[in-house]
């Protein structure tokens, strides 16, 4: 057996020492930026391909770990007070919150279109508010054919605070999201909102207490705005968040919106600085993949939500690094 001397076996002491420190320290660090964490893990069956109901994708999203789901306005609708009371202890007892809910007007087409789908939204969202539903989110489209920019602004302006009002009277948050791809802003006559600049401009002019916006990774990273630019947000301002990746090789003003990555897929977008602008300002709402990608939507139910919780589950570790 090789002896060791005292100086050695101190000195290889103390390194072991130190390492164990550092590593408590580490490990210490990650707890902490895990605890700060009050965003949910969400799932969105439709935008991961998946065809589910309310019950299959409170089963998926509890299956694979998610902590939140989306709630669907016209499912809660239709059930009667036994089936909600059902619906809500098997979510509580999955240890499952709601995410957003997608707005279920459209108010981007004709005057007519909007008008008879406003009158239905009084009902939809007194649906929300006896789920326990308190968040609603929908898209601008970054461009109009035939509307300028103004004109454009002041319809989307006049629609929203009728739709907002409706919402806030139920309870609900009113969430709006930018597209930020340079493709999708110039891809009609004139464009349109595509920036958290503009989307302020908006929200000041509807100007309800509700409404406030959706954020998106691939719309921050595609519109050129920084970590300082959410941090210019507090937690009051922001409804819902999509987490997506954008494909590598590809120019920031040549991506595509109907080609992206899960999460955390290629590194492209820094997710980390993005998470951890949400931490900063106490996002506690939902977060959601969203990626629009053929690979994803080819795969099976349980195969996709699979991979979108390993995705998403990979970007929130990216706190940890963080911290470390």
């Amino acid at each position: 057996m090789t002896s060791i001397s005292r100086r050695v076996f101190l000195r290889r002491g103390g390194v072991a020492i130190a390492v164990a420190t550092s590593m408590a320290r580490w490990a210490g660090e990650v707890a902490a930026a895990e605890s700060r964490r009050q965003f949910t893990m969400d799932l969105v069956c439709g935008a991961i391909g998946v065809n589910a109901d309310q019950r299959e994708a409170i089963r998926l999203a509890h299956a694979h770990g998610f902590e939140s789901v989306a709630p669907s306005p016209q499912f809660l609708a239709e059930l009667t007070d036994g089936q909600l009371d059902e619906l809500l202890g098997d979510l509580r007892a999955k240890r499952l919150v709601w995410g957003a809910a997608g707005l279920p007007v459209n108010f981007r087409r004709d005057e007519t279109t909007f008008r008879t789908e406003l009158k239905a939204l009084p009902q939809l969202a007194k649906a929300l508010q006896l789920a326990g539903v308190s968040r609603v989110s929908t898209w601008i489209g970054p461009s109009h054919q035939e509307l300028t920019y103004i004109q454009n602004f002041r319809q989307h302006a006049a629609r929203l605070r009728e739709i907002a009002k409706i919402l806030g009277d139920c309870g609900q948050r009113f969430g709006l999201e930018y597209v930020g791809p340079k493709t999708s802003w110039t891809g009609s006559r004139f464009p349109f909102i595509h920036s958290m600049a503009e989307m302020k401009d908006l929200l000041a002019e509807i100007a309800q207490p509700n409404v406030g916006f959706v954020l998106d990774s691939w719309h921050w990273y595609t519109a050129g705005e920084t970590a300082d630019d959410l941090r210019s947000l507090q937690n009051r301002d922001v409804v819902a968040c999509d987490l997506n990746d954008a494909p590598a090789g590809i120019a920031v003003d040549q991506q595509r919106d109907n080609s992206r990555e899960l999460p955390a897929a290629t590194g492209v977008i820094d997710l980390r600085a993005f998470l951890t602008a949400l931490v900063d300002i106490g996002y506690d709402g939902p977060v959601r993949a969203e990626p629009f990608n053929r690979e994803l939507n080819a795969l099976d139910n349980e195969a996709a939500v699979e991979a979108t919780a390993a995705a998403m589950k990979k970007a929130f570790a990216l706190l940890h690094s963080e911290a470390g």
